[in-house]
């Protein structure tokens, strides 16, 4: 069994990220259809494509045609249909070799995952929400289960949590006072009040927690740490019944492995 999160994802939408309505449709019915065939996995007519996406034939028929055209998706003839080629995958792999961030946090990442025996969760703020980096999940049947490119809610989950606590104070409020707060399980804090007196008081002793805020029975540990003007925060998550009573032991396996990547990205 794996532990998943329940709750409605957020994304951030095209007026946080400064987008025009057009382009991000044109981009979003693109990246329906790579969802589709992942969550189909066999080959897709034009017609079955229209109809998971809820695109329009039309336009679904222009993407596909670009998307052809450009070497990413091939046509079979019988079965008439329709599937993805590896250069997706050869890009993405190429794009991700040479990511900022990849080289020197990965092994440090996943030794803290292997000593805390927990998923280890780097994230970022995308406007209102926090999207996950890198995830390496635990090696536990029962486990926190994530991807990376979710995306969180800020005020719920423990990264979001952190990177709200390396703001400061006065910031701190002006974005939480007189906001309305999701509620995403029956212990998430929804008073602002509330969540700014959490922050200021887990800032002190270095380290953020969240006990069943963000996913029914997961509990997280969490810290932030500023990187080249970067603001990025790192998690450890698990069933609350294995995080409860190793909370501090986690906090300072996590902190050491923070330090750790400022020191070798600073460097960088």
């Amino acid at each position: 069994m794996i532990e998943k999160s329940t709750y409605q994802v957020v994304v951030p939408n095209a007026e946080q990220t400064g987008s025009s309505s057009t382009a991000v449709t044109a981009v979003g019915r693109v990246l329906d259809i790579l969802d589709a065939f992942q969550r189909v996995q066999k080959p897709l007519s034009l017609t079955e494509l229209a109809e998971i996406t809820a695109i329009p034939k039309s336009s679904c028929h222009a993407i596909v045609a670009t998307l052809i055209a450009r070497g990413y998706v091939y046509s079979l003839t019988r079965p008439r249909a329709l599937y993805p080629t590896r250069r997706l995958l050869d890009v993405a792999r190429d794009i991700h070799a040479h990511d900022p961030f990849v080289e020197n946090v990965i092994p440090l990442l996943e030794q803290l995952r292997d000593n805390t025996q927990e998923t280890v969760i780097l994230g970022k703020r995308q406007g209102s929400a926090i999207i996950y980096l890198q995830v390496f999940e635990s090696l536990h049947s029962i486990r926190y289960s994530s991807k990376s490119g979710e995306f969180k809610p800020l005020h719920s989950s423990a990264i979001g949590k952190a990177l709200l606590g390396s703001l400061k104070e006065a910031e701190l409020r002006d974005q939480l006072l007189g906001r309305d707060l999701m509620r995403i399980t029956q212990n998430t804090i929804t008073e602002p009040d509330a969540l700014i007196f959490d922050i200021l008081e887990s800032r002190k002793r270095g380290y953020f927690v969240t006990r069943g805020e963000n996913v029914p029975d997961v509990s997280a540990v969490s810290a932030f740490l500023n990187v080249n003007s970067e603001t990025l925060a790192v998690a450890v998550a698990g069933p609350s019944h294995r995080m409860d009573n190793k909370v501090i032991e986690h906090a300072q396996q996590l902190l050491s492995t923070c330090g750790m990547i400022s020191r070798q990205l600073a460097w960088r």
